[in-house]
């Protein structure tokens, strides 16, 4: 065999091989995810592990499935949607979705600069408000596309400073390992709250998008890659990517959520602390229980995370807005190509902004997200499922009998869970 055919078959390096399922998989774990994780611990202690045994195979799926979607058909769940489904339903879905990733930034960004005062407190917050929110618009708009990807991927290694946090604290591991594989139920509201918040919190419409227009991105911007309906031959080797790509991702996306978790169960919890509105208040917290390295692996946590899932949700609305109105998208055209496209990224990132400046309660702007988010997620998981099964939307590359299943179960799932939090927020 020639040299040039054995360097053709051999299996790329795993860091090649990630994209964006392990992005999509670090942006789950935004500031308003490490609050969410935090109350579970600070509240249940060791608890709900489970729930994130629970999640993974459920979110590995749906985002695999919108990754296929993208990579066969060449356009995103907006501009599959818009093709093969009313428009009605189309722009429902993303002015919902719009409105829920505007406010998550603003929580977000309020997050960034709420931990950025704790370690130099000098700043006003709207100072770092505004300096984070410039920064990431500024990376999506101006930097190119390979490297912003490659930007965002190594910004996923902030999330290691959670699995630091929990090695400087004491944890008792035979109550971490209950939690995790023996759930104890409570039946009350507050608990099942709880597990419905982490629910929607792991499984967001934003990373559906996002995924699914990242692999579209991939075909733009690699003279290889092709849409698998144009180019059949590249399924097998795409398939295999998407799946390990997603199981890295959102493998490590749920051990970080569990390291929060026992962060927080295993400090605040045992010390009688319950209750954590935010991230920032959950590291400030942290400071004389755990210590100082704790406090400051926790804080720096959530500024890393942030600058990644802000331009993920920015980027996630842009890309809904501009395929719903057949905008020319995608971070990898030149801003005076996609004019319309990067004006969102930054209208979107400038709301969420102006949101902080006007006093925004960012606890009640996360009960929002949470409830806009479960009445995006159901209908465009289902509409996931409907058009990854067509033929006419997939061609052969239609998803598999067990991905079906699996698919099908994730939706009912979130359909009680956003119901069921849904009327406990009325």
């Amino acid at each position: 065999m020639k040299p040039s055919r054995i360097a053709a078959t051999r299996k790329p390096p795993l860091w090649q091989t990630l994209g964006p399922g392990l992005v999509t998989g670090a942006a789950d774990d935004d500031p308003s995810g490490i609050a969410t994780y935090s109350q579970a611990g600070a509240q249940f202690g060791f608890r709900l592990g489970w729930t994130l045994l629970l999640t993974f195979p459920l979110m590995v799926v749906i985002q695999a499935i919108s990754a296929w979607l993208g990579r066969t058909t060449g356009h995103g769940i907006a501009g599959n949607l818009r093709q093969h489904y009313p428009r009605w339903l189309l722009h429902g879905i993303v002015t919902l979705l719009f409105i829920a990733n505007t406010l998550n930034i603003g929580a977000d960004l309020g997050a960034m600069a709420e931990a950025s005062r704790l370690l130099l407190p000098a700043a006003p917050a709207w100072l770092y408000v505004l300096a984070f929110g410039t920064v990431c618009v500024a990376g999506q708009v101006f930097l190119p596309h390979s490297r912003y990807v490659a930007a965002l991927k190594w910004l996923t290694v902030s999330l290691f400073a959670y699995f630091a946090a929990a090695c400087v604290v004491h944890v008792p591991w035979r109550d971490f390992v209950q939690g995790l594989l023996l759930p104890r139920l409570q039946f009350s509201r507050d608990f099942w709250l709880m597990v419905v918040a982490i629910l929607g919190t792991t499984i967001s419409p934003y990373l559906f998008f996002w995924q699914a227009a990242q692999e579209v991105e991939d075909t733009k911007a690699k003279p290889v890659e092709q849409p698998l309906l144009q180019a059949p031959a590249q399924g097998p080797r795409a398939m295999t990517r998407i799946r390990v790509d997603t199981m890295v991702g959102m493998g490590i996306s749920n051990v970080v959520a569990l390291a929060i978790m026992v962060t927080t169960a295993a400090t605040l919890n045992r010390r009688g602390v319950s209750t954590i509105e935010s991230a920032a208040q959950a590291a400030e917290a942290l400071r004389p229980i755990a210590g100082p390295a704790a406090f400051a692996l926790f804080a720096l946590g959530i500024l890393g995370t942030g600058l990644l899932s802000v331009p993920v949700l920015a980027g996630s609305a842009a890309y809904a807005v501009g395929e719903s109105l057949q905008w020319p998208v995608g971070l990898a055209r030149r801003p005076l190509q996609a004019k319309a496209f990067y004006v969102t990224i930054a209208l979107a990132t400038l709301l969420g902004a102006l949101a902080n400046v006007l006093h925004v309660n960012p606890v009640q702007a996360l009960v929002w997200v949470a409830v806009l988010n479960g009445i995006v997620a159901v209908p465009v998981m289902a509409l996931l499922m409907l058009m990854s099964v067509r033929a006419d939307v997939m061609g052969p590359f239609r998803i598999s009998r067990g991905w079906t299943i699996i698919g099908w179960v994730a939706t009912a799932v979130m359909a009680a869970a956003s119901a069921f939090f849904i009327a406990a927020s009325a």
